[in-house]
């Protein structure tokens, strides 16, 4: 074969090759659009789910401090009342100074079947109304 013909053999075949290129751009133009859409949509699903774990996080961490206040709340509470003068015919002990938004109720009952010198103490802590944590202890006058 002589380096003319094999010349134009090159160039017929980049010829064919560049023509199906163009049909395939020519056919694929109006996937850039739709492309376009999916990427926006998937982007947009996944700041969403970001968002919604955030505000998730958020409320989790909310609770867990309302749950860690009312306990020492609580704690301080059942400590004061139990170094308190005991009183044999008490319904309530004085209640230690709480948070703001925060309430603490202290009730006393007799036991039943036993001597007097034993009482049931039930602590509740409150925020804004609703009832956060409820513990029963004993004091006993030693």
């Amino acid at each position: 074969m002589s380096g003319g013909k094999y010349c134009q053999r090159i160039r017929a075949t980049i010829n064919q090759w560049l023509a199906r290129a163009r049909v395939r751009v020519e056919d694929e133009r109006g996937l850039g659009l739709a492309d376009s859409l999916v990427a926006v949509a998937i982007l947009g699903l996944a700041v969403t789910a970001f968002v919604l774990a955030l505000s998730t996080g958020s409320i989790a961490v909310r609770v867990n401090e309302q749950q860690v206040v009312a306990q020492r709340l609580v704690q301080t509470q059942l400590e004061y009342v139990k170094n308190y003068a005991y009183d044999p015919e008490a319904t309530t002990y004085p209640a230690v100074d709480t948070p703001e938004g925060y309430t603490i109720s202290v009730a006393v009952a007799p036991v039943p079947d036993t001597d007097t010198d034993i009482q049931k103490i039930t602590v509740t802590a409150s925020q804004e109304g609703e009832e956060v944590l409820i513990v029963e202890d004993y004091k006993v006058n030693r």
